[in-house]
């Protein structure tokens, strides 16, 4: 059956609907179960005595005087540790030349950045082992540092890990067609150097674990804010040597995770191996300040690139030239090359051209480790690609719309593969761009900043068009050797009562995964979404899944929700019409009832065929089956990817005496194949713009030059905040996804995505008056003073 999802005259349409959260009302008043409202039986905390140097020898321990705190249990170092618990190496087969060395819960002999745990203590309360921890006397012998990435392969720069011979993590070159004839036989080159600050996520709740141990059950639980549960599972079984089917991991509500409670982390799994020494429940949760220099860090990027334009404005080639620092470790198990690499096949996104080149250099230094994030490389490229692509018309005199319009791929030309080798489906850019247009007033726009400009104010508009990857298949780290499941699944069962459950193993972590779970899973069945039960993160009851990540909710869990589903109505109606003595082709399932597929006339309630199925199955033909539970997993295989794309617009105001920027109003289009639940698509959107924002303008992770983090607290490390932020204006354009029956694509990321490019050119357009340009992130007051000559260097 074909359903014509959103077409509000069809019975039980809710694809495409606003429909309220299922979770909503608990949230709001404060019934929201998080880790830290978890309390066990027996349970005790740990807090870790975390390394104060970048780079030092851990010569001796002593734990006498921390043992003699009241409440104090247990001192344990990493050693201790190492017994239980092996090692990990953070490297992917598909990733050529990327190494790591062994990383510990622990350091062993040797910590490598600020904030590396060295030892733990656990007591009956948080307070006292905190307490304890304070009185634990580690003798360090410092160690020469390694804090700048474009000074870190040189050969008189100490070798971080000397068994891996240099400090290179990871080098790749991206390479089509004939780059250096391009540029030669351009009409104009420009050139321009980008950099990102490291920043990191600032979640509502922090990184938290409780891990209980039941020896006489050999069964491990660990309840976690996580957004991959049964990676987790997988990640504790292995290096604690116990079956997966020992080791269940439990994800309830989440405060927030943008990417930073996707990984592996050191402490927690400490706190699991922990737990398993002692026999008994043991809690991580991570305090505000730890988490500045434990939660991984993200993009810290320094970029040369250049972009060749023929005297029309048509783009010839880019090249790239990519650097950023990792850290101490790559990270387990998905890589800190991650970023660099998507930087590199993403640049160009949304362009025709034939000529590219694009390289990576990925270096190790003694400073937090950075992972993935948000949009994982994707504001980088956005930057560079929109950046270059806004001063190659300011060159040509075009004006910034035009200079797209010219270069982007024809919205009827695909399939297609980009000079970077990404195999795009179905994108739509020219079909966003005109929306924006539209939706901004464009040429409006530019008489307001006209006349402002009469009166000595500098006002910009920025553009910014870019793709986005989502529902990932196997190729992004099943290919390279990490247990990251890409397939998703989703069990639906009805109850006596007819109501519905549905089991999934994608995880809520805020965005909204309950109410997309339950629209879905109300219209492939045929009951109202108040009618479903959505139940996620429990890896010992969901089907087998990859969790939420890379905007893969809706596109892959929902997918094989759908089929679940729709596979449960079809087996609820194969009943019904042996009941009914009718054809089974000619019912249908509508708000809870058996009806007449082509007169709506209600035929039987759900509740009274749950009644027979489940109490008086002896009253039903023997050979029938009466199944009312099905299961379906999905999987993407034709596409590595599923492209999407969009366009963001940014109205700035630089105040030239001071250098602060003012948001006047922020638009983005985006293309997220088939939409689920709009307004919780347009709040994704806004939060990640939200987020890009706050990477464009004020986030920046410090450090001095002996590797320590000079502002690791709220208050020295800038975050946007209500006050700052414009007004947003979102529209869409859809173009499902053929690789699916639902369409869906994803989300979540593509504000992030496209804002910081948008907000740069905007402060640009707004400068270029002046003479002045910027292309550093953040763009501090400070930044743009020194662009305008305001300030010397």
């Amino acid at each position: 059956m074909t359903l014509q999802f959103g077409n509000p005259d069809r019975p039980n349409s809710y694809i495409g609907k606003t429909v309220p959260r299922p979770n909503a009302a608990r949230l709001v008043e404060g019934r929201g179960k998080y880790v830290d409202d978890i309390v066990l039986p027996r349970m005790v905390h740990v807090a870790f005595v975390r390394s104060p140097f970048a780079h030092a020898n851990i010569n001796s321990i002593e734990t006498a005087d921390a043992l003699s705190v009241k409440g104090v249990l247990r001192v344990l170092t990493g050693a201790d540790l190492a017994e239980v618990c092996t090692p990990w190496v953070a490297v992917l087969a598909h990733l050529k030349g990327l190494k790591s060395p062994p990383e510990h819960p622990m350091a062993v002999d040797r910590a490598c950045w600020v904030g590396e745990p060295v030892v733990a203590v656990v007591a009956t309360s948080r307070a006292a082992a905190e307490d304890g921890a304070e009185l634990v006397d580690v003798d360090y012998e410092q160690l020469p540092v390694v804090t700048d990435m474009m000074t870190a392969l040189d050969k008189d720069t100490p070798v971080l890990h000397p068994e891996m011979g240099d400090n290179l993590a990871f080098q790749r070159i991206n390479e089509e067609g004939d780059i250096e004839a391009a540029f030669a036989g351009a009409h104009r080159v420009v050139s321009a150097q980008f950099s990102t600050a490291r920043h990191t996520g600032i979640t509502l709740e922090p990184r938290s674990i409780l891990v209980d141990w039941n020896p006489a059950e050999a069964q491990m639980t660990a309840y976690h804010a996580t957004q991959a549960p049964h990676m987790m599972q997988t990640v504790l079984a292995k290096h604690l040597n116990l079956a997966e089917s020992r080791v269940r991991v439990i994800c309830g509500d989440v405060g927030g995770s943008y990417g930073i409670k996707v990984h592996v982390y050191p402490d927690e799994v400490a706190t699991a191996a922990i737990a398993k020494i002692m026999g008994r429940p043991v809690k991580f949760i991570a305090d505000r300040l730890e988490s500045f220099t434990t939660d991984i860090h993200a993009r810290d990027h320094k970029i040369e690139a250049k972009i060749a334009v023929d005297k029309d404005g048509k783009i010839l080639g880019f090249d790239v030239d990519d650097w950023t620092a990792i850290g101490a470790y790559s990270v387990y198990p998905r890589t800190s090359a991650i970023e660099g690499n998507q930087v590199i096949n993403l640049c160009g996104g949304p362009y025709d051209f034939a000529d590219y080149r694009a390289k990576t250099t990925v270096v190790f230094q003694n400073k937090t480790p950075t992972c993935q994030y948000r949009a994982v490389g994707h504001p980088i490229a956005v930057a560079i690609t929109e950046g270059l692509v806004d001063m190659a018309a300011a060159e040509l005199g075009l004006d910034p719309i035009e200079i797209r319009r010219r270069n982007m791929y024809a919205d009827d030309a695909y399939p297609v593969t980009s000079p970077a080798k990404m195999r795009f489906e179905g994108l739509s850019h020219h079909q966003s761009m005109d929306k924006l247009v539209e939706l901004m007033d464009y040429d409006a726009l530019r008489a307001d900043q006209a006349e402002a400009r009469k009166k000595g104010i500098y006002r910009g508009i920025g553009i910014a068009a870019f793709i986005e990857l989502t529902n990932p298949s196997p190729f992004m780290y099943g290919i390279g050797g990490a247990r990251i499941s890409a397939q998703d699944g989703c069990t639906v069962r009805m109850d006596p009562d007819g109501s519905i459950v549905a089991l999934s193993g994608v995880t809520e972590q805020g965005q909204g995964t309950e109410a997309m779970l339950s629209q879905i899973v109300a219209e492939g069945v045929g009951v109202r979404p108040n009618n479903v039960r959505v139940i996620t993160g429990d890896t010992q009851v969901t089907p087998y899944g990859g969790g939420t990540w890379a905007s893969r909710g809706a596109g892959i869990g929902g997918e094989a929700a759908l089929r679940a589903g729709r596979a449960l109505r079809e087996s609820i109606l194969e009943v019904a019409a042996t009941m009914l003595q009718a054809d089974q082709n000619n019912l249908d399932i509508r708000d809870g009832e058996v009806v007449d597929s082509d007169t709506g006339a209600a035929r039987m309630p759900l509740e009274e065929l749950g009644r027979i199925v489940y109490f008086r199955g002896d009253t039903l033909p023997e050979d029938l089956p009466r199944e009312l539970v099905q299961t379906r997993h999905y999987i993407t295989s034709e596409y590595p990817f599923a492209f999407t794309n969009g366009v963001q617009a940014s109205y700035v105001e630089v105040d030239t005496d001071t250098g602060e920027v003012t948001l006047l109003k922020h638009w983005c289009v985006e293309d997220c194949g088939r939409i689920i639940n709009p307004q919780l698509v347009d709040e994704q959107i806004r939060g990640g713009i939200v987020q890009g924002l706050g990477g464009a303008l004020f986030e920046e992770i410090h450090y001095d030059e002996e590797g320590q983090l000079l502002n690791g607290s709220m208050a020295d490390y800038l975050v946007p905040m209500a006050a700052e932020m414009p007004d947003m204006v979102i529209g869409h354009v859809e173009t499902p996804t053929k690789e699916s029956e639902l369409g869906a694509k994803g989300a979540g990321e593509a504000g992030t995505a496209g804002a910081p490019a948008a907000v740069m050119n905007a402060i640009n357009d707004a400068l270029r008056p002046k003479g002045a340009q910027v292309s550093a992130m953040p763009f501090t007051p400070e930044r743009i003073l020194r662009a305008l000559g305001e300030i010397e260097d």
